[in-house]
């Protein structure tokens, strides 16, 4: 009878500490998943760009990952100047990869007259001020447009692509997006391109 006893006690103890081990794993292992805000923040935005006129940014929009999102609608003139400018760039190819495989190209873009590019200097984090205007600046006399950093001195053109002989080491980065229809891009996922 004493053996039963032990037996008995044993088990039930077995399973009281087994339920209590789960009590304390699910609320442990639940607290691992991403609060509601931080999900909130790393979830893809739309934004609608069919009222953006050439020339016009949309911008910041600091929507995406706490990161401010520059969105550009280049006119003709300025996508012909831009190929005018490539031999002022430090990376002109974008062989760097800060932009998915679809952005890969002369216009670091899907649409050529539309470029999302996340509003961060590559150099110490400041956000670049937007200079569409193809005249002289005071810090480039010879300027097509583009992006200037007035912390230090880094220069962008409409590309996003960095200059050469500027602070800045590496172009301006792509955010993964695509165009959920003609006026509406997606920013923060990859889709149909």
């Amino acid at each position: 009878m004493n053996s039963q006893r032990r037996n008995f006690l044993l088990g039930a103890t077995t399973a009281v500490g087994a339920v209590g081990v789960a009590g304390v794993a699910v609320p442990f292992l639940g607290s691992w998943n991403p609060s509601a805000k931080a999900r909130a923040a790393g979830a893809p935005i739309k934004v609608d760009v069919s009222k953006l006129g050439p020339g016009e940014m949309l911008g910041p929009i600091p929507a995406w990952r706490d990161k401010p999102i520059f969105i550009v609608r280049r006119s003709d003139e300025q996508l012909a100047k831009m190929k005018q400018g490539e031999g002022r760039l430090a990376d002109p190819a974008s062989d760097e990869e800060q932009q998915p495989g679809y952005a890969q190209n002369d216009t670091r873009s899907i649409r050529p007259d539309i470029l999302v590019v996340l509003g961060i200097c590559t150099h110490l984090s400041c956000s670049p001020k937007f200079f569409p205007k193809i005249e002289p600046q005071s810090f480039d006399p010879e300027w097509l447009g583009g992006f200037y950093c007035p912390c230090h001195g880094s220069k962008f053109d409409l590309a996003g692509r960095v200059y050469a002989g500027v602070p800045a080491p590496s172009n301006l980065e792509v955010p993964p997006h695509f165009y959920e229809s003609d006026s509406v891009v997606v920013i923060g996922e990859e889709g149909a391109a």
